[in-house]
């Protein structure tokens, strides 16, 4: 599924914090993410001023000339596991269903691969429960690898999570 329009991916800027609020806050978006909805946009801007905008593989999903969503690519510090990295993305709600997330993943992928010395493999982890994170995944080319049982403590209780790849040698399919 193709987005309702183009789909970039650019470093944010402070700017870009009113934007940011709108998935940041809304519990629908975060219920599977790693973090709480924030509550304040002083945390929010604290956030992105620290975490944000010093990261440069911490990105602005846009649309239409605004951010709505993020994607982030973590890889290990220590150089002997620097062949892989984790991918992570978040689409504010009114987005959902546009096929924007899985813009997003396939250009964040494809970027991934081509700018990060030495990467050969983009892994992402989805709750067991979060089909659509799931399908947007497998619509961009990524393999399911299996469910890592109890893998993290997330929201009060242990998850299970699947782990997906996508490596460089890989075909995209969207």
């Amino acid at each position: 599924m193709a987005a309702v329009e183009e789909v970039i991916l650019r470093r944010f800027e402070l700017s870009d914090l009113e934007y940011y609020w709108i998935w940041a806050s809304d519990t629908r978006v975060t219920a599977t993410c790693s973090w709480e909805a924030y509550t304040s946009m002083d945390e929010l801007q604290r956030f992105m001023e620290e975490m944000v905008l010093p990261n440069p593989w911490f990105r602005a999903i846009v649309v239409g000339g605004r951010p709505v969503g993020a994607v982030t690519l973590k890889v290990p510090e220590d150089a002997s596991e620097r062949c892989r990295g984790e991918l992570g993305y978040v689409v504010a709600y009114e987005w959902w269903g546009k096929g924007v997330a899985t813009a997003a993943v396939r250009t964040a992928t494809e970027a991934a691969l081509a700018e990060v010395e030495g990467l050969e493999r983009v892994e992402a982890l989805v709750e067991v429960g979060n089909a659509a994170s799931q399908r947007v995944l497998e619509k961009v080319g990524y393999k399911r690898e299996g469910i890592l049982r109890n893998y993290l403590f997330n929201k009060g209780r242990m998850r299970d999570t699947v782990m997906y790849s996508f490596i460089s040698t890989d075909a995209f399919l969207f």
